[in-house]
């Protein structure tokens, strides 16, 4: 069984991390959070979510984020973007790649969006059009790859259709996302292989919650298929607000240390990391949910605790 030499992790807490905290964080720490990433050597950090703060008041603040970072040359600024007033907030704050988002569940694309899954597309079709003008990156987010908390397991068949779509409108990745973290390794491996069947595994990544404790294995199960870019959140920050039970994000700190144990090269620098963890986790009054993350901050005497 062969592995990569070197994957990307897409740093998602700021964003996908964040949004669902019911307390709304200061732009300050949101500013400093995605700093302090990108100076841990990430080339890729989700910063902002340019989407109406009636549905997410946590994201409200996008345009003071983006407009308050001090950039690293060589990362990659994610924001996401669900329709053209969302993508022009994007480009006024000089994002580096817009993200767009589709569910491989009609049920969940109702329950999120208010529209079909083909619906959901063709309203993203001008967004990708003028990121493509524009000279910007491109990626496109299939919610509920694994499992749907309406409609239950989701065919690999479905999930193909909307990234060939997706690919289609010109996105340069595409996350497939275990949206309620319900997928095991097995089923993961089998659909990562129907997928890059059509798909350039190169463009294709893996986006993992840990509802289930999977993450980790899914992780490992998505390299063997032949995937080597992954997404995760700094202490395992995160959640959906329109998926109930779904946890966080699998923990950056637990992603690192697997690649780290299995020499496989990521260019973070896995302590900066942890500490960034047990920062965040001690602003939000909470232990982190890396385990990982807290037991090398143990050893160094610095865990967070609630």
């Amino acid at each position: 069984m062969s592995y990569p030499s070197r994957v990307k992790i897409v740093e998602v807490g700021p964003r996908d991390g964040l949004q669902n905290e019911k307390e709304f964080i200061p732009t300050a720490v949101k500013v400093e959070l995605v700093e302090r990433l990108a100076h841990a050597g990430f080339a890729n950090v989700e910063a902002a979510s340019f989407v109406s703060p009636k549905w997410v008041p946590q994201m409200a603040d996008g345009t003071q984020v983006m407009e308050s970072i001090e950039r690293r040359p060589g990362t990659i600024y994610s924001v996401l973007t669900p329709n053209m007033r969302g993508f022009e907030g994007a480009l006024a704050a000089k994002a580096d790649e817009v993200v767009i988002f589709a569910a491989a569940s009609e049920a969940f694309s109702q329950r999120n969006i208010n529209c079909s899954v083909d619906e959901s597309i063709e309203r993203f079709v001008p967004v990708a059009q003028a990121a493509k003008q524009a000279g910007l990156r491109l990626r496109g987010s299939i919610s509920c790859s694994l499992g749907c908390p309406y409609e239950g397991e989701i065919a690999p068949a479905k999930v193909l259709n909307v990234a060939q779509r997706l690919i289609a409108l010109g996105c340069d990745e595409i996350d497939v996302a275990d949206t309620i973290g319900v997928g095991t390794a097995r089923r993961v491996y089998d659909l990562m292989r129907i997928i890059t069947e059509q798909v350039d595994p190169a463009r294709v990544s893996g986006h993992f919650h840990d509802t289930y404790g999977q993450a980790i294995a899914n992780i490992v199960a998505s390299m063997q298929a032949g995937i080597h870019i992954f997404h995760s959140s700094v202490s395992g920050l995160g959640g959906c607000p329109y998926a109930k039970g779904a946890t966080g994000n699998v923990a950056t700190e637990d992603v690192l240390y697997l690649m780290q144990g299995m020499g496989i090269d990521t260019g973070v620098d896995l302590d900066a990391v942890v500490d960034i963890g047990q920062w965040i986790s001690g602003h939000l009054g909470r232990k982190s949910a890396s385990h990982a993350g807290n037991a090398l901050a143990a050893r160094k005497g610095a865990i967070a605790c609630s």
